[in-house]
C-alpha cells in the first residue's frame, strides 16, 4: 500500500512539474528506486511512465507551437527523434553499477541547467548569435542526453535555443514540451522493445502522471514563474545531495 501511494503520487508531481517548468525525472527515478527496481530499469521506467503525461502537455500546448528562428519545426523533431534513439540505446548497454555512480553527477549536471540555463542564453545571446546547421548539431546531442537520462533537458534546449530567438521562456514551453516528448519517444519505443521496463510500477505511475501533466499544463498558464522556478529547485538540489550521500557516503567510511 505504501508503495502505491508512493508510486502514485510522484507520478503526479512528475508529470506536473515536466508541464510547468522540467525536471520530473528528479521524483519520478528516485521513487522507482525506493520501490526496489533496479536503477538503469527505473530510469527506462520512470521514461516510460512519464511520456503519456508529455503527450498530454504537448496537446494542451498545441496552439503555441511555433518554430525557432529559420529552424523548422520539422527539422527540430526529426534531429530530437533521432538523437533519442542513440541516448536509449547507450543506456541499455550501460550496467546498473555504473550508472548508479553517474547518477548523482547527472543530476547535479541537471540541478545546474536548471538554475542558469536560462541566464546562460540571456547572456550568450546578446554576443553570438548562431546557426542553424548549430542549433540542429546542439539538438541532436541533446536528444542523446534525453534519451539516457532527460534530467532538466527541456530547460538545456530553452538555453540553446535563447541564442537564435529572443522569445521568453513561457512562450518557448510548448516547444519545449513537444521534443522532450518526441525525445522520450524514440527512447520509449527502445524500452519496450528490450524489455527494459518494470510494467507493475510503470503503470500505476502512467496514469498518475498524465493527470499530473494534463493538470500542470493548464496550471502553468496561471501560476506565477518565480514560484515554479523556486519549488523545483529547492526539490531537485535535495534530490541531488540524497543520491550523492546514498551513493558516495558509504565508501568514506570504509
Amino acid at each position: 500500500m505504501q508503495s502505491l501511494i508512493l508510486i502514485s503520487g510522484a507520478g503526479l508531481l512528475a508529470g506536473a512539474m515536466n508541464a510547468l517548468a522540467g525536471g520530473g525525472s528528479f521524483v519520478s527515478l528516485p521513487a522507482l528506486i525506493a520501490v526496489g527496481v533496479p536503477p538503469v530499469q527505473a530510469n527506462a521506467s520512470s521514461t516510460v511512465a512519464l511520456f503519456p503525461s508529455g503527450v498530454a502537455s504537448a496537446w494542451v500546448y498545441r496552439d503555441a507551437i511555433s518554430p525557432l528562428g529559420q529552424v523548422s519545426i520539422r527539422s527540430l523533431a526529426v534531429t530530437t527523434l533521432l538523437g533519442g534513439f542513440a541516448g536509449a540505446a547507450l543506456l541499455l548497454h550501460t550496467s546498473s553499477q555504473a550508472f548508479s555512480f553517474a547518477l548523482p553527477w547527472l543530476l547535479l549536471l541537471a540541478s545546474i541547467a536548471l538554475t542558469f540555463g536560462r541566464r546562460v542564453g540571456e547572456a550568450l545571446r546578446g554576443r553570438w548569435r548562431i546557426h542553424a546547421f548549430a542549433v540542429l548539431a546542439i539538438q541532436f546531442f541533446l536528444g542523446i542526453y534525453g534519451g539516457y537520462f532527460g534530467g532538466a533537458v527541456g530547460i538545456m534546449m530553452v538555453a540553446v535555443w535563447g541564442l537564435i530567438d529572443g522569445r521568453d521562456i513561457k512562450r518557448l514551453n510548448a516547444l519545449r514540451t513537444l521534443l522532450v516528448t518526441v525525445a522520450n519517444a524514440s527512447a520509449v519505443s527502445l524500452f519496450v522493445a528490450a524489455n527494459a521496463v518494470h510494467w507493475s510500477d510503470t503503470l500505476i505511475m502512467l496514469v498518475a502522471a498524465t493527470v499530473g501533466g494534463y493538470l500542470g499544463a493548464h496550471a502553468g498558464r496561471r501560476a506565477p514563474s518565480y514560484a515554479i522556478r523556486a519549488g523545483t529547485l529547492l526539490l531537485t538540489y535535495c534530490v541531488t545531495l540524497v543520491f550523492f550521500v546514498r551513493t558516495y557516503a558509504p565508501s568514506l567510511w570504509h
